[in-house]
């Protein structure tokens, strides 16, 4: 057993092998996706009729758009906000495009403004540059990581790059993997003592989501505990872009607020409504194998926050002290996230992982106590499963070609 397990680090910690698999492991999930859909790489933006309709100038000619399901308008999902925004971005323009929710999506720059260059060459450079961006600042990322780790720790640097939560995010072209590339790369140029680079990167991780915070917050407090005032201010020059991008939201949208947020969350809201939904299918005996596996698909999720849970109160309480800040303030979010808005789909609520295998992945390297095993074995069960819903479970949906 234990030649297995080295031979499965040696793999692992191969950097050619990692790279082969990653390059397989996201030929295949966007594979999965296209032949669904005339074999088009707009079908994973995610298009909205709905919003497609309001901001017909930009939606790209041929692009599959999404009718929805009975019961909705075909609204589409996230990606399609970030490739109008960038649009809006690639035109030197603050047109905010028409139906665009500005209380949350707006602080949101960061992402459509790294694809934005991509746009100059039309609205297809801009679908393109999606694709480039989330996948280049993962893998250079990923690099980062195993640069931070021990040459006995380098294996487990694959998990990060093949992390079902990165996938998830990538397979909709949101916006949770280039926020953790851009946090980890925020990361590895503090360790490094490249300062500046840590903080234009950290300001711009924060400016693509607001999850970057459970890594810069734990860091911030981290230096002031040591004393380190110095790299305090560092990490405290993170907040200039965020702040000077709010401030200027303020002039445009002066009912915004960053409070806003708060209507998200409803604690265990999500957990108890999730459960109520199983009880249901459960009771009514109407069972299929597809339905199955579309109600229980999150249930994995379930059995990782709680063993997340028990890691938080696990290890050696001297060492990794921030990163087991910013780990358990991350589920703490997944246990207050609502139902509708989160634990509803298995899309909205993995997502809410994302930044936790960073997270992990730095405090075992403090921590090598950490029994951090089950974990990961969770994750490699939930990316297969996550492959097989996307290659075999999941059906296409109504679109059109715009």
């Amino acid at each position: 057993m234990s030649k297995l397990l080295s031979s499965f680090r040696d793999i692992l910690g191969n950097l050619k092998i990692v790279t082969v698999l990653f390059v397989f492991l996201y030929s295949f999930s966007s594979a999965s996706v296209w032949k669904k859909y005339a074999w088009h790489p707009s079908s994973q933006v995610n298009f909205g009729k709905e919003f497609a309709d309001q901001n017909k100038e930009e939606t790209p000619k041929g692009a599959i758009v999404f009718l929805g399901e009975e019961g909705n308008l075909g609204a589409g999902y996230d990606g399609q906000i970030f490739y109008y925004y960038s649009r809006m971005l690639s035109g030197f323009s603050l047109d905010w495009p028409k139906g665009f929710e500005t209380s949350f999506r707006a602080p949101r720059i960061g992402y459509p403004l790294l694809t934005s260059p991509f746009g100059w060459f039309g609205t297809y450079g801009t679908i393109f540059g999606m694709y480039i961006l989330n996948l280049g600042i993962l893998y250079l990322s990923y690099l980062g990581v195993r640069d931070l780790l021990p040459d006995s720790q380098k294996y487990l640097s694959a998990f990060y790059l093949l992390s079902p939560f990165a996938l998830g995010s990538y397979i909709l072209l949101v916006s949770d993997t280039v926020m953790m590339g851009l946090v980890v790369g925020a990361y590895w140029a503090f360790f490094r003592q490249r300062y500046l680079l840590f903080s234009i990167l950290a300001g711009i991780s924060i400016l693509t989501k607001e999850q970057a915070f459970f890594f810069l917050f734990p860091l911030g407090l981290e230096t002031l505990y040591k004393k380190e005032f110095r790299n305090s201010v560092w990490v405290a020059s993170s907040l200039i872009l965020p702040t000077a991008w709010s401030l200027y939201l303020r002039t445009q949208f002066p009912e915004w607020s960053p409070g806003s947020l708060g209507n998200f969350f409803d604690p265990f809201g999500g957990l108890f409504g999730y459960y109520g939904e199983l009880k249901q299918v459960l009771a009514s005996g109407e069972w299929n194998l597809i339905l199955l596996i579309k109600k229980f698909s999150r249930f994995p999720l379930v059995l990782l926050l709680l063993y997340g849970t028990y890691l938080v109160f696990k290890g050696d309480w001297k060492k990794g002290l921030a990163f087991r800040l910013g780990f358990g303030i991350l589920l703490l979010t997944v246990y207050v996230g609502g139902y509708v808005l989160y634990w509803a789909t298995y899309e909205n609520v993995s997502r809410m992982f994302t930044l936790s295998v960073p997270l992990l992945l730095l405090w075992e390297k403090e921590d090598e106590t950490l029994p951090s095993s089950p974990y990961w074995v969770l994750g490699g069960l939930i990316l297969v499963s996550f492959l097989i819903k996307l290659a075999f479970v999941s059906k296409p949906l109504r679109h059109i070609i715009w």
